[in-house]
């Protein structure tokens, strides 16, 4: 009996050092100044964002980590200020075990450079705008003419369709839009136009332009086409 109240009182006493350990700790940690921030790129290969811009960015609005402890951390609001930056699609912010603030950034994707009434700006794969960077240039197809008219939603949908194949990718690189919506496209290493038409039927279009392409590049005539019509998509029209 005697023995069995000493194990209790022994193991109550364990217990009660180990909840004040974790407690004393916790404390600790929430006091802990926050150690400069580690930024991380999901797509560093295009660098439209640089380390320093992000970190700018946490100055700006945070007044610089290394002064705020971490029970003053609020990484949502982080996460959010971070997200605001034209050019960033998506953040990640939290506190290692070790005291440091790692983001995670994930930039936009540009999927086309546009051209219109003297300014030129990015589509993102998501469909909105994207300012130009001083940082890196995208290789992607370069628009002219108005994409925000009516027939906008389609052209987004053709150019992520052009982004997520890899034969259109290299192979296209203009775009004209028309006024009625229809569509001219210049192709990288062949001076034809490749009249689309509207924005209706478009795998079927694009699967008929490569079917045309394969067999053509096998033809010493191909230079001479001045324009494949795709209008058509029972068949490719070829005019020299």
């Amino acid at each position: 009996m005697r023995n069995n109240i000493i194990i209790n009182i022994q193991l109550i006493a364990i217990l009660g050092l180990v909840v004040f350990l974790y407690s004393f700790t916790s404390k600790r940690n929430e006091h802990r100044k926050i150690s400069k921030p580690v930024i991380e790129f999901l797509d560093s290969d295009s660098p439209f964002v640089t380390h320093e811009m992000v970190n700018k960015l946490l100055i700006e609005n945070f007044g610089g980590t290394s002064v705020i402890q971490k029970d003053e951390l609020d990484l949502k609001n982080i996460e959010q200020t971070i997200n605001k930056h034209s050019m960033i699609d998506n953040s990640e912010v939290y506190v290692s075990v070790d005291g440091k603030l790692k983001t995670i950034v994930k930039q936009k994707t540009p999927i086309a450079r546009v051209f219109n009434n003297n300014t030129s700006f990015y589509i993102d794969y998501k469909g909105g705008k994207m300012p130009l960077s001083s940082n890196f240039t995208a290789r992607v197809p370069l628009v002219f003419g108005d994409i925000n008219n009516r027939y906008s939603k389609n052209c987004i949908e053709l150019l992520q369709a052009i982004y997520n194949d890899d034969f259109l990718k290299k192979n296209i690189i203009g775009l004209k839009i028309l006024p009625d919506g229809s569509i001219i496209m210049k192709n990288r290493n062949y001076s034809y136009d490749i009249d689309f038409g509207r924005t209706i039927q478009m795998e079927r279009k694009f699967n008929n332009y490569k079917a045309f392409f394969q067999k053509a590049v096998q033809d010493t005539l191909i230079d001479s086409y001045k324009e494949i019509n795709l209008k058509f998509t029972r068949q490719v029209v070829c005019t020299k």
